[in-house]
């Protein structure tokens, strides 16, 4: 809330989260005027990804990432935007779709925050790297941990931020807002199947924690009762990721080398959460022990 409460006032002359949140349901300037501009928007947010990457990666993906928009033939039944992870054979590489049909609809403040979350630095690092692995059984590189997977694409929201990979500040908007909204359906997931929350108390807890549109809170609260857990499984692990790197740099201070870390976290594939820590451990460990000691 805090956040939202200074971006609102920079932004929009208002510090009122609520009123923040009215304004970015309902304002059409904060819309996409076209599906031409939604592609573009994400062509040039990769772009800038691309042109950091060096200074927070050492392996990267050999296969690149581009932005289609979702064939007509699927539009009608495509969500919208997602992205869809290299062939193995090498054949084609990632690519990042959106589906431009109702543009006008679309929030443009969302539009870097989900590429970034979606493509790069988000999935197509993760699921491209894990595809190009050798010497892992196959499981590692194909098989979904949804833990994992969905921790590293809300962390790499973040990290854009970090990157210093959002062109406006209002699309800052659109990393708090879609982390508010993960955030909520934690809470949400967790009301309807362990402490006896209503669908009512459930919508109108999102409603008062995010700006997502009514109509949409609807839709997602009505997954979450019939899937219990699954919208735990992506703030959960962005909390683990995010812990882990918080823990690696206590430990390791000046020695912590964010590449090495990232290239840890990404380095063998799907691993469930308790497997990455041991693997973020033992490369605390190693680079503790080959910093020079304090003379």
């Amino acid at each position: 809330a805090e956040e939202f409460a200074t971006l609102g006032d920079e932004l929009f002359g208002t510090s009122d989260v609520d009123a923040v949140f009215e304004r970015m349901r309902t304002d059409d300037d904060l819309r996409y005027h076209s599906g031409e501009q939604m592609v573009d928007d994400a062509r040039a947010a990769l772009e800038r990804a691309r042109a950091e990457l060096g200074q927070w990666f050492g392996r990267l993906p050999e296969a690149d990432c581009e932005v289609r928009p979702v064939p007509e033939f699927l539009v009608a039944s495509a969500p919208p935007a997602y992205y869809i992870q290299p062939a193995g054979d090498g054949s084609r590489g990632g690519t990042y779709f959106l589906n431009t049909r109702n543009a006008s609809s679309m929030f443009r403040f969302e539009g870097q925050a989900t590429a970034f979350h979606e493509a790069i630095p988000g999935h197509h690092l993760q699921l491209a790297i894990a595809g190009e692995l050798t010497g892992v059984p196959a499981f590692q590189q194909h098989s979904l941990q949804t833990a994992y997977v969905e921790g590293w694409g809300l962390y790499a929201g973040r990290l854009a931020d970090e990157m210093g990979l959002y062109a406006r500040r209002s699309d800052l908007l659109g990393m708090l807002a879609l982390d508010a909204f993960r955030a909520a359906r934690l809470v949400v997931d967790t009301g309807l199947h362990a402490k006896g929350w209503s669908r009512e108390d459930a919508v109108t807890y999102m409603r008062e924690h995010t700006p997502l549109p009514f109509d949409t809170i609807d839709v997602e609260v009505d997954r979450y009762i019939a899937i219990p857990g699954q919208a735990l499984s992506y703030k959960l692990g962005q909390i683990e990721i995010r812990r882990l790197r918080d823990d690696a740099e206590h430990a390791l201070g000046e020695d912590f080398d964010i590449r090495g870390f990232h290239d840890t976290v990404l380095g063998s594939g799907m691993v469930t959460l308790g497997v990455l820590g041991d693997l973020v451990d033992e490369w605390v460990g190693r680079q503790g022990a080959a910093a020079p000691a304090d003379q």
